[in-house]
Formats: structure tokens, C-alpha cells, sequence
């Protein structure tokens, strides 16, 4: 227990850095390794739902550090969050309650696809071309659903894909990051609620298990991401994030390429 227990940890600090700095929550990180740990410490059909489910639940504590520090910046935009967070949250419940009906497999390959994408566009730094403003309420409302249901079902905070939508939009870089971080609470929220209630009358489900949570990796990783999360948004200010991007970028490709082979 003691080496599982420890890779937790060091996948929260590992995590938390790269969630802070990047805003995208941790889960493209958390997810494949959780993955091919649970596959040496527990037994069971389940593993690719365990591993996002509790990267949700992850994800909850880790944006809370983030954002707190994003905040200190005075770089959140909270007129935007509080217009997203209805949408967000609604789409966050419905991917987590959808992935009971995809099987570990075919999951491991959606996650590892989008991952794949993420990290393509981080390596060549791909930007969309600002070129208009955010939308009214019920374009929010359907964006914040789609951003939603697609990070709740795969387990990431949704950064990757919130902050190319508001840069979209004329948001700056810095304010689109630190905003995305913050609608990755209702994200995180929402999609562990549907975790849970997909995997509460699932069979065969190991110790230490609600729904599709494993607590003792919640708990090493959030002891660790709740400490590295600030330190990686305040490094936002100060490190070269293009390189350090693409230094992530050619790690999310290796651990999508693992995924994809799950």
C-alpha cells in the first residue's frame, strides 16, 4: 500500500504543477496513470471509470487551490464563469452519467483521441484567431454543456477546451487561463456527482470505493495538488509557458499513444 500510496502522491504533485500553470485541471495526467496503476493494485472491469471518476473528484480540490492563486492575480473573469457554470454543470452530469453505458475500452480510446488533439495543439501552439465577443446567455449556455459532458466523460477540468473558446472571444491568454480554471470547479463538481451516481449499484467494485471514486488515490493525489496547484499559477507569471507547453505536450502524446492501447 505504501508504493501505490506514494506514486498517488507523485502524481498530485506532478499534476497540481502542470494544473496551475496550464489551467487545465490535472485529468489528462491523472487519467492515464491512474489507469495503468489500478491495473498492477486492483482487479476489475472498471479501471478506465475509476480512474476518471476519481480524477473528477481530483480536479475539485485541485481548482480551488488553482483558482485562489489565479485570483490574488486579479486574472479571473467571473462575469464569464457565473455565465458558463449553469451550462458547464448540467453537461458535467450528464458525460459522468453517460460513461456507465461505454465500456473500458472504447473510453480508454475516446479519452486518448482527445487527448491526442490537446496535445497537438499545445506542440504546434495552435490559436484561434480572436475575432469576436463572448456570446449572450444561451450561446454560453450551449457551449458550457458541450465543455461539460466532453471533460466530465474523460475526466479533465476542461481548460483545454475552455481556454481556445475564450480566446476565441477576445479574451486575453493569461485571463482565459485563469478563467478556465475556474470553471473547472463546476466541471469537477458536476462530473463527480455523475461518476458517483453511474457507478453507485456497480458490481465488483474494489474496497474503498463509492461509485466510480477509488478514495485512497483522491487522497494522495489532492494531499499533494492542493500544494503544487498555487505554485505552478503563480510560476503562470514567471516561466516560459510556450516551452514549458510543449515539454507537456510530448508527454501527453506518450501517455495518449499508452491509452489508446489500453
Amino acid at each position: 500500500m505504501f508504493i501505490e500510496f506514494s506514486i498517488y502522491i507523485l502524481t498530485g504533485i506532478i499534476a497540481g504543477f502542470f494544473a496551475g500553470l496550464l489551467g487545465i485541471g490535472g485529468g489528462l495526467i491523472i487519467v492515464p496513470v491512474l489507469t495503468s496503476v489500478f491495473l498492477y493494485f486492483i482487479e476489475g472491469p472498471h479501471l478506465v471509470h475509476l480512474a476518471i471518476g476519481t480524477s473528477m473528484a481530483t480536479i475539485l480540490i485541485t481548482s480551488l487551490a488553482s483558482v485562489k492563486a489565479h485570483h490574488r492575480h486579479d486574472a479571473v473573469r467571473w462575469d464569464i464563469v457565473k455565465t458558463l457554470t449553469p451550462g458547464i454543470f448540467i453537461g458535467g452530469i450528464l458525460g459522468g452519467w453517460i460513461s456507465q453505458y461505454i465500456s473500458a475500452p472504447m473510453l480508454a480510446k475516446i479519452f486518448a483521441v482527445i487527448e491526442f488533439g490537446i496535445a497537438l495543439k499545445m506542440l504546434l501552439d495552435l490559436q484561434p484567431n480572436p475575432h469576436r465577443e463572448m456570446p449572450g446567455i444561451a450561446g454560453r449556455s450551449v457551449a458550457g454543456t458541450i465543455i461539460g459532458s466532453i471533460s466530465a466523460l474523460v475526466g479533465i477540468g476542461g481548460g483545454a477546451l475552455n481556454t481556445p473558446y475564450m480566446v476565441w472571444h477576445n479574451v486575453s491568454m493569461r485571463q482565459a487561463i485563469a478563467t478556465s480554471a475556474a470553471c473547472s470547479l463546476p466541471i469537477a463538481a458536476a462530473g463527480t456527482l455523475g461518476f458517483l451516481i453511474g457507478g453507485w449499484n456497480i458490481p465488483n467494485l474494489p474496497d474503498h470505493a463509492i461509485g466510480y471514486i477509488y478514495w485512497p488515490a483522491f487522497l494522495g493525489i489532492v494531499i499533494a495538488s492542493f500544494f503544487t496547484a498555487p505554485i505552478g499559477a503563480a510560476m503562470t507569471h514567471k516561466l516560459p509557458v510556450k516551452t514549458l507547453k510543449r515539454i507537456f505536450a510530448i508527454l501527453l502524446i506518450i501517455l495518449a499513444i499508452k491509452m489508446f492501447w489500453f
